[in-house]
């Protein structure tokens, strides 16, 4: 089922009943499922190819298609990621076919033995945490269904305490470079590998740090051309299934401040600018509550984390492991804002950014094409 693009005015939630990441693996490298969103000669295929084009939003590739004319001619349409529509929860979504409430990683920032763990460079304030946070054991779900599949990604992230999290007990393909996964892919291909993984995340860090101008575009071009060459490069009957973990939204330096009335109120922060979870001070989780709807329902959803585990945001199951990991209130942006932790320091300023629940962040492609 394709999900409706339009804006509304309440948060668009993961369709885990429908078209979802979280049905992408279970369906092409398990057999579990035959969703109607996947086009029945890719189910079919004796080789599939799933390649993640990190932060390629559906809405974001329809404003663009006259400039990636390969994007635009593949089969398919638009599904849901998760919540939240960050990387960390997404991907490891897709790995192991679960939402994030069964997988537990609930987010970019999490609180985790009385410290916020940056999921993504798996560290906390006092550096590298492997060894006191060890992956495998936070995050419990089988990647790719305890198959062992080859994974095309960079050799920087082959070692990385967040793959070990999201993509344990695979075989690491890594590259340097864009003609690197095309080569990468397709030797696993003429290897004969049923299944091969790939990953690209250039779309999102141009985003993250250039909003969608020229620099975006150029990126974008030249994934297409890549897409391309690699479509030319496969043999016949071979599967390609592209997808993303999450769209973007523009913010820039519309990054909002808690008040006084709020930060009076919590013990610190967690998760990321659109989607940021207040961790109330003992006895005060109404007060918060009340106080951060005052301040911030005009531009955001208010939601307790009572709230968003009745509603299934995190999925139908949270495991009390995951429970441990939200917050108490959570802002979730409805308009193109963020909301500012002095605590959470970052490299560069950002100009786009994701996490939060509208269209623009959470529809994502599932389109394909059958060499």
């Amino acid at each position: 089922m394709f999900m409706n693009s339009a804006s509304v005015a309440s948060p668009i939630l993961p369709d885990f009943a429908g078209g979802c990441l979280t049905g992408l693996v279970p369906a092409l490298v398990e057999g579990d499922t035959t969703p109607s969103w996947i086009a029945t000669e890719v189910l079919e295929a004796s080789q599939i190819i799933l390649l993640v084009l990190d932060g390629l939003g559906w809405q974001q590739l329809q404003d663009r298609t006259s400039i990636a004319p390969t994007l635009g001619g593949l089969s398919g349409g638009a599904i849901t990621t998760v919540a939240p529509s960050t990387t960390a929860a997404a991907l490891t979504s897709i790995t192991t076919g679960k939402p994030p409430g069964e997988h537990g990683l609930v987010g970019y920032r999490m609180p985790m033995n009385g410290k916020i763990l940056n999921t993504l460079r798996w560290s906390t304030g006092q550096g590298d945490a492997q060894k006191q946070i060890i992956p495998t054991e936070i995050q419990p779900c089988l990647a790719f269904g305890g198959q062992w599949p080859p994974v095309v990604s960079q050799k920087k992230f082959s070692h990385s305490g967040f793959t070990l999290a999201h993509m344990a007990n695979t075989r690491q393909v890594g590259y340097e470079n864009r003609q690197g996964l095309v080569d990468g892919v397709v030797e696993q291909i003429n290897n004969g590998e049923p299944f091969v993984y790939a990953y690209w995340d250039r779309i999102d860090l141009m985003g993250h740090e250039f909003g969608f101008g020229d620099q975006y575009c150029e990126e974008l071009v030249a994934c297409d051309k890549m897409i391309a060459q690699l479509i030319d490069r496969l043999g016949p009957g071979v599967a390609l299934l592209v997808t993303a973990d999450h769209g973007q939204v523009e913010v820039g330096d519309r990054m909002l401040d808690l008040p006084p009335e709020v930060t009076s109120l919590i013990d610190g922060q967690s998760g990321e600018a659109r989607f940021r979870w207040l961790h109330a001070r003992l006895g005060s989780n109404q007060d918060l509550y009340q106080a951060a709807i005052e301040a911030f329902a005009d531009v955001a959803w208010v939601v307790t984390a009572e709230q968003t585990v009745r509603q299934g945001w995190f999925g139908p199951k949270v495991t009390e492991a995951a429970r441990s990991r939200l917050g108490d209130v959570a802002l979730v942006a409805r308009d193109p804002v963020g909301f500012r932790d002095a605590a959470e320091v970052m490299s560069i300023d950002l100009i786009g950014r994701h996490g939060s629940l509208t269209a623009e962040e959470m529809l994502v492609p599932a389109i394909s094409v059958v060499t």
